[in-house]
């Protein structure tokens, strides 16, 4: 049996790659450089069709043992260093920037926008706001519930997406409703992992049939788009975990030293991208007069990840963890506080 974290991280690196260009693309698209629409359109559909769902299912593959392990009170404590803190720092740190710089961005940001953190979260600081809720949300739900409870979990969660459109009544329940699915499909993954560790090269040549096939009805023949939602919307996303999964399964067969950085280094990634995207944007379109969408979208893409990655080594070297999570050192009080929450 493969390493069990390699998959994994392959398949955070696929899904920040594509969070990465996902992003850079849009912001070339919205800043009004030379770029098909149609065309744009459509990958973006397919790549929000379901490259966050698979970041909520991959937060779900460790949630129940981890539940176990340090019990409600001590789980959530830790996603509020491991999520909520690197929230907070990074929405500010990126939203002051972007305040600093809105002339040459294409929005306007403004410091009230930036500091409604709490209840209007912005840019891709959205996923970390909802993952927290859903942390949350599944920390109760699943505190007394054993594995039996796994799929019909799944399925509640599945009756729920495809109804929040009529449920939704603020963020909050539209983050959960949105997302929590996904999370709850990654919980229940443990139940069938071993088939597909077994099965893996099967299962993606399956499972990639099966994504082509979906994709290309999805948005050409049906002429949909991710944002639909409903039913199709789920089925789309399903098949594409699944089919990332196998395929991420297949791929730890081959070690990759640099693959696995990126993947490890996925939570980096994803909150300092949208700076490094964003200047190179810039720096190419205002300052070097550059329109080519192809050296917009590779150089951006790149130093979107490599700027980041440069940015953990610098991290790890000095000793500067704390732009990531909270200092270790912990009072008195906090720990009989998490004692009396476990």
């Amino acid at each position: 049996m493969q390493e069990r974290n390699v998959w994994v991280d392959y398949a955070k690196a696929i899904g920040i790659i594509l969070v990465v260009y996902g992003h850079v693309a849009r912001g070339v698209f919205n800043a009004g450089l030379p770029m098909d629409e149609a065309e744009f359109v459509l990958v973006d559909s397919i790549i929000y069709s379901f490259h966050m769902p698979l970041f909520f299912f991959l937060s779900g593959l460790f949630f129940f043992d981890s539940l176990q392990k340090r019990g409600r009170g001590g789980l959530i404590i830790n996603k509020v260093d491991t999520i909520v803190y690197p929230f907070i720092v990074w929405s500010l740190l990126q939203g002051l920037f972007e305040v600093a710089l809105s002339n040459y961005t294409n929005g306007q940001v403004t410091l009230t926008e930036v500091l409604s953190l709490l209840w209007m979260p912005r840019a891709q600081f959205w996923f970390l706001y909802a993952l927290f809720l859903v942390f949350v949300v599944c920390t109760f739900l699943y505190a007394r519930a054993d594995r039996r409870y796994f799929l019909p979990f799944v399925v509640l969660f599945g009756v729920l997406f495809v109804f929040q459109q009529d449920l939704t009544i603020n963020n909050m329940t539209r983050f959960i409703l949105g997302n929590t699915v996904f999370f709850a499909l990654g919980v229940w993954f443990n139940e069938v992992k071993a088939f597909f560790l077994a099965r893996y090269a099967q299962l993606a040549l399956f499972f990639g049939a099966l994504f082509v096939i979906g994709q290309y009805l999805f948005h050409v023949t049906f002429g949909m788009n991710y944002t639909d939602g409903g039913l199709p919307v789920l089925a789309l996303a399903t098949v594409s975990i699944f089919f990332m999964i196998a395929l991420s399964m297949w791929l730890g067969q081959f070690r990759v030293d640099w693959f696995l950085f990126i993947g490890a280094s996925s939570m980096t990634i994803y909150l300092m991208h949208i700076l490094a995207g964003s200047g190179v944007r810039v720096i190419l379109s205002k300052f070097l007069g550059i329109d080519s969408i192809a050296a917009h979208l590779v150089v951006g893409t790149l130093i979107g990840i490599a700027a980041p990655l440069l940015a953990q080594v610098v991290i790890d070297r000095f000793k500067l963890h704390f732009l990531l999570a909270p200092p270790k050192r912990i009072s008195a009080s906090h720990l009989r506080m998490r004692k009396a929450m476990a």
